[in-house]
């Protein structure tokens, strides 16, 4: 076996861009388009992870704590009301630990009719370092507290910070999760390689999450705008082809600050007035996908 065979983790297999069997979305749109809010609970003064600081002061972090406090304070309303407004559901990345903590944030998010899917409990906790035992605690509890808490039944995950285990697509699978987001390799649903059961991976991003735009890349919040815009142009012309998805991943303690929210309303009334846009869920987006390649990824 050569060393290339022997570096490849085979999570999916390789099908180059061009040539793929065509994907339709519904009513004839050629981008699925699906927001990814945040909705996150964190810890104050974390249990250390030897693996990872969880945040980058020493504990206890007052900034940074209450800078992400104003999601669950005011941003969110600011963010779910806009998106609401133009039209847009959300898929919610829950740290699920919300649910007992601020109940209202999740009322208010299940009440609008979006979707959930687990973002771990903390986001102050890792996955780094846990054996099988403790990762099968936390999917048993993500799916346990949002049937509780919503009446929802988990059907996705995004490991908590992103963080992961060699087993933790095996066991998403085993549980009966429909989908990860945990995979940036494609800009089309893929299937991933699991040893029971059925796990698709949809595109979700970090290039247009609010995170990096902001952290990272250090964009205005005008600039943050036209690259969604952009990227979405593109998606949907290329999507003529064959369906393409763009995934808009939120913080609202980001993207629901006062000066940012104009812009990205902005973004909003552009697609939803484009045409192209099949606006969804990420659930609804992966049965569409699985209705037309069966087991094929």
């Amino acid at each position: 076996m050569s060393e290339a065979q022997n570096s490849d983790p085979g999570l999916y297999d390789y099908l180059p861009y061009r040539g793929r069997p065509k994907i339709e979305w519904p009513e004839g749109k050629t981008c699925a388009v699906w927001v990814a809010p945040n909705l996150e609970f964190y810890e104050l003064d974390p249990a250390v992870n030897p693996h990872r600081k969880s945040w980058v002061k020493p504990h206890p972090d007052v900034v940074g704590y209450s800078h992400r406090d104003h999601a669950n304070r005011v941003s969110h309303w600011r963010m779910a009301e806009m998106m609401t407004k133009h039209g847009f559901p959300g898929s919610v990345s829950l740290s699920v630990a919300l649910c007992d903590h601020i109940p209202e944030v999740v009322e208010d998010a299940n009440q609008r009719g979006w979707e959930f899917f687990s973002h771990g409990i903390y986001n102050t906790r890792y996955s780094y370092g846990m054996d099988e035992a403790q990762e099968r605690a936390i999917i048993e509890d993500s799916i346990e507290t949002v049937q509780r808490s919503t009446g929802q039944r988990i059907r996705g995950w995004l490991a908590p910070a992103l963080t992961h285990t060699p087993r933790t697509l095996d066991l998403l699978a085993e549980y009966g999760m429909d989908y990860t987001c945990d995979l940036y390799h494609d800009d089309q649903p893929t299937d991933v390689k699991v040893k029971s059961g059925r796990l698709t991976a949809i595109p979700y991003s970090l290039e247009v999450n609010d995170h990096y735009g902001f952290f990272i890349y250090n964009m205005s919040p005008t600039e943050y705008a036209d690259t969604l815009i952009r990227q979405y142009n593109r998606l949907a012309e290329e999507g003529e082809q064959s369906g393409t998805v763009m995934c808009i991943p939120l913080h609202s303690y980001l993207i629901g600050q006062p000066h940012r929210i104009g812009p990205f309303e902005a973004v909003l009334e552009h697609i939803a007035g484009d045409g192209r846009a099949w606006i969804s869920r990420a659930g609804d987006i992966v049965d569409a996908f699985r209705k037309q390649t069966g087991g094929a990824s």
